[in-house]
């Protein structure tokens, strides 16, 4: 039986952390953030800074109004992580993606990654999507660990980033409880 992930998560975030939704008037702020993950994080993520970086104000729009629902984690207003659900044409009606995990350096050990985690996990398990999963690179073993607590299993399905073949990331699994 799969561990509750709300086990992972303290009962209440910190008072200084509010995890708010992305919104197509705040894709500034969501820009920024990914572009930030993307220089802090570059071997994580299916896109590169330098491809982020070449998009138009006008395409970040356009990404904003278009992509699943995604979060931005807030301390005061400096933004410390981010998280989004996708779901593809191809996959199960009751699955979707976690994608876009990132968390800045100076929040992670901290209730960030759980908190926003958590809010994805809810809200798919709200909007009836049964089983979440991500990818996860082998490389990065503290996401490995945390992913683990959080109740992910892995699939044994691996794929390589498309921009550098000597990356490699590995499927994992949420089922979500009946009824949550």
């Amino acid at each position: 039986m799969t561990e509750s992930p709300s086990r992972a998560l303290p009962p209440e975030p910190a008072e200084r952390l509010r995890v708010t939704p992305v919104t197509p008037e705040a894709w500034r702020t969501y820009r920024d953030v990914r572009l930030a993950a993307l220089i802090d994080s570059p071997r994580a993520f299916w896109v590169t800074y330098a491809e982020a970086a070449r998009r138009t104000d006008e395409q970040w729009r356009e990404r904003v109004a278009v992509m699943g629902p995604t979060w931005v984690a807030l301390e005061g207003d400096r933004p410390v992580g981010t998280v989004g659900l996708w779901h593809g044409d191809d996959q199960p009606s009751d699955e979707v993606h976690l994608v876009g995990m990132w968390v800045a350096t100076a929040a992670r050990g901290t209730d960030v990654a759980a908190t926003l985690v958590w809010t994805a996990l809810s809200h798919a398990a709200a909007s009836g999507w049964r089983r979440v999963v991500l990818d996860v690179a082998h490389e990065n073993g503290r996401a490995w660990a945390f992913y683990l607590r959080m109740g992910f299993r892995p699939t044994g399905r691996v794929e390589r980033m498309p921009w550098d073949p000597s990356v490699t990331e590995e499927m994992m699994v949420l089922d979500l409880p009946a009824g949550a």
